[in-house]
């Protein structure tokens, strides 16, 4: 096997969005009294001391690359995201740049595994939505071919006992039409989240296995808006990131569209008696919203975006109110977590959650006939390979 390429090792370090000071903090180095800790890092990164295996495998697991990355002779070709749909925040950084490109990474490495056991066992037929539409055919058109592909409607959708159970409709729906649906939005551990204002659903327009990602740290109730936002990135044929803000044609577009699915008109004449001309103040506009959100089981932003969209209020009250809510959201986060630190829920239940019943009903047939290996199963589910059985007897039982 070749040797380790110091190249490689600097690369790493920086599409992982790590200075040398910061890197050498999180892999353990200490500066000692003939140099520092950095000094360290620089002598392993230039080539003037070997890095030994366990320093390799901190490197591979904080850098967010795998172990043989380090022996490839030059940087591979940086991976794209598609069309990045997003307005950043003026405090984007770039650890957070480094984490959403490696949960990209991950993703597109599953579904290219997805999309070649379909094609091996000839399962891979063309689904005719994705990229059957354009912007240039109306917001109606396309909200039209959004429920008649979700099979759902708004009276349905607010049918449902909860908001979540109302996602968990859209969702069955929408992978009963084709779509691998996961929740994730971090790669494994808390310490490495990516904010919703970073990334908030991401899009791969594959006919044979598209994909729907959606930012697990954001509130429940915004799970649907993003399902349907990015289900129209299908129809539209579009692979790519969305963030929090639209700012873009496009992503003003999918947010109408997704916003009219779960608020249709009928429900503007009530939004608008109860926003009025947003003379009450915030405190009362927040009030309202709030309890129109319940009602319809949507986001408060949400609701707060549609009544901006239709000019019910100013562009700047709609910014006060969706960052009120968000850090109203924020805390109660908080307060839950400080809650449930004894106990929580079963892993399994919650990994079977995040990956949605298409991925698992896949993987569970696909093994059975040993078209699919452990390990290659673990990588689609993004576990260990000795927690792939016990997920997939797990998924079985529920």
């Amino acid at each position: 096997m070749p040797g380790i390429n110091p190249e490689i090792m600097v690369w790493a370090r920086e599409t992982a969005g790590l200075t040398r000071q910061e890197a050498a903090r999180k892999l353990g180095f200490r500066d000692s009294s003939r140099t520092t800790a950095a000094d360290k890092l620089a002598a392993i990164e230039y080539g003037k001391k070997k890095p030994s295996r366990s320093q390799l495998v901190k490197m591979a697991g904080q850098y967010h690359r795998p172990l043989l990355t380090f022996y490839l002779s030059k940087p591979p070709v940086q991976g794209s995201r598609g069309v990045d749909f997003r307005a950043l925040p003026d405090d984007d950084s770039r650890s957070d740049d480094a984490l959403l490109d490696a949960l990209v990474r991950d993703i597109r490495a599953r579904q290219s595994m997805v999309r070649a056991v379909l094609e091996d066992e000839d399962e891979a037929n063309p689904l005719p939505f994705v990229g059957a539409h354009q912007i240039s055919d109306g917001g109606a058109v396309v909200l039209e071919a959004l429920r008649e592909l979700l099979g759902v409607d708004s009276s349905l959708y607010r049918a449902q006992a909860t908001a979540s159970d109302a996602f968990d409709l859209l969702r069955g729906n929408a992978e009963e039409a084709g779509i691998f649906v996961l929740l994730k939005g971090d790669l494994g551990n808390h310490v490495t989240a990516i904010d919703t204002r970073v990334f908030r659903g991401f899009s791969i327009a594959d006919e044979v296995a598209p994909f729907v990602v959606i930012n697990d740290q954001d509130a429940r109730t915004a799970w649907s808006f993003t399902l349907l936002h990015e289900t129209v990135h299908l129809l539209l044929g579009q692979t790519g990131v969305s963030g929090s803000y639209a700012e873009t044609e496009v992503e003003q577009f999918c947010n109408d569209v997704a916003g009219d699915f779960l608020l249709p008109m009928d429900d503007m004449d009530e939004l608008r008696r109860l926003v009025g001309d947003g003379n009450g103040g915030i405190s009362i506009a927040s009030e309202r919203i709030s309890a129109f959100a319940r009602k319809a089981k949507v986001s408060r932003t949400m609701v707060a975006y549609k009544a901006y969209r239709s000019s019910l209020i100013k562009r700047e009250t709609f910014s006060q109110l969706s960052n009120n809510f968000r850090e109203e959201w924020r805390a109660e986060r908080e307060r839950t977590r400080a809650q449930s630190h004894s106990g929580g829920p079963d892993y399994y239940a919650v990994r079977r959650h995040r990956l949605g019943d298409r991925v698992l009903n896949l993987v569970q047939r696909m093994t059975a006939v040993d078209a699919l290996s452990t390990s290659k199963a673990a990588r689609i589910l993004g576990v260990k390979p000795r927690q792939v059985q016990p997920l997939l007897e797990r998924a079985r039982s529920l």
